[in-house]
């Protein structure tokens, strides 16, 4: 017979019942979710195929059409985090040989060219230091040259905290003929976004950021060119999980087993959309930029400068400059550890020298700007 392993004394402590701590989470995410998010993730699962869960799917496509304000039938959200989704355009748009145009001034521009490059794409970039954007001219004269089949940008550059104007890029691709992809991770639910409008074929999110809930549920949305460019490919997409062609038949009206559903994470996913949609678009977008202008005062009145020009700052992520001779990664533990805050440091070329403070979903009010200005005031050196 064969003898089990026992558990020593060190692993029956770690058996005792979960307990975290209990966190203002204003760094880039993932943000704070509503109690009411967390209450709709607690309750009883169902299978992927029942009835009530096929019904949930169609509530969450129907609502991500309203937040993302666009009418595109293939609106999903994909089993996995961010990252996933922003895979999932890349996989489904670009063939081997394929040129495509990256927008490149933050973290998040180089992670797409990453990406596209993985998939065979012919990569061209147009880069801007980090924090600043691309004018439509900048963007016509890349377009002009290098006759990409896809323009891809980041609208709300999570590692800088500047948001991409899109007033234009739609028509510009179609002038030349080629898809516009998107990166509104950090702009769904808290960044005006008009995807229809704007001529967006290709977008992707999170489920953890303005849309206030736990990760793993990401928005993802093809328009009519995109689709139409799926369906002539010479080659099958590259990642089954991610294959469109085999996802919308579970997402449509197929209803094709594809895999197994995170369940409560949709459960979460439907509530927090639901409480946008309860709130209504505008007053949302309203609040997160009500709440980050008293934030931008209150940082400005301690002394900090801002890193982004006002007019391209992002509503819901703001990066601060760390001032000469301050140790940021020393305030930010000590704002962890003594006031249960936690903010975001910088990414790549700005690791080290700023902060990144989120406002985004339920955490976008003015209690928690106070609170944090208040703690602020008592760990930075006067």
């Amino acid at each position: 017979m064969t003898q089990t392993i026992s558990i020593n004394d060190k692993q029956r402590l770690q058996l005792a019942p979960l307990e975290m701590p209990n966190r203002l989470l204003l760094g880039p995410g993932p943000s704070n979710a509503h109690p009411d998010v967390l209450q709709a993730m607690n309750k009883k699962p169902v299978g992927h195929l029942d009835p009530t869960f096929l019904a949930l799917m169609d509530e969450i496509q129907s609502l991500l059409r309203y937040v993302w304000q666009t009418e595109n039938p293939l609106t999903i959200a994909i089993s996995g985090t961010g990252t996933a989704a922003m895979e999932a355009t890349i996989a489904n748009s670009v063939e081997p040989g394929d040129v495509v145009l990256i927008g490149v001034s933050g973290y998040f521009g180089n992670r797409l060219v990453d990406m596209a490059g993985r998939y065979g794409a012919d990569v061209r970039t147009i880069t801007k230091p980090w924090g600043q954007v691309f004018s439509l001219e900048e963007l016509r004269t890349a377009v002009e040259t290098y006759r990409p089949a896809i323009l891809a940008l980041v609208h709300a550059e999570t590692s800088t905290g500047a948001r991409q104007p899109l007033e234009g890029v739609g028509e510009l691709c179609r002038e030349f003929n080629c898809l516009l992809l998107v990166d509104t991770v950090t702009s769904l639910g808290g960044v005006p976004i008009f995807l229809d409008a704007w001529g967006v074929d290709l977008a992707y999110s999170c489920s953890q950021k303005g849309l206030g809930c736990p990760p793993g549920a990401s928005p993802f949305t093809m328009s009519a060119r995109a689709m139409e460019k799926l369906q002539q490919r010479q080659n099958k997409v590259a990642n089954w999980y991610l294959d469109m062609t085999l996802l919308s038949k579970y997402w449509g009206q197929e209803r094709f087993y594809h895999h197994t559903a995170p369940i409560n994470l949709y459960y979460a996913l439907r509530e927090a959309l639901r409480l946008v949609a309860e709130e209504g678009l505008a007053n949302c977008w309203q609040r997160h930029q009500k709440n980050v202008e008293y934030l931008w005062e209150g940082l400005e009145d301690l002394g900090l400068k801002l890193h982004v020009e006002r007019e391209f700052r992002l509503p819901t992520l703001t990066t601060v400059c760390i001032p000469e001779g301050v140790d940021g990664k020393a305030v930010a533990r000590q704002l962890l550890n003594e006031y249960n805050i936690e903010i975001g440091g910088g990414l790549g070329e700005l690791a080290g020298k700023v902060w990144r403070v989120g406002l985004m979903g339920i955490n976008s009010r003015k209690e928690s700007v106070d609170q944090l200005l208040g703690a602020l005031r008592q760990v930075l050196p006067n």
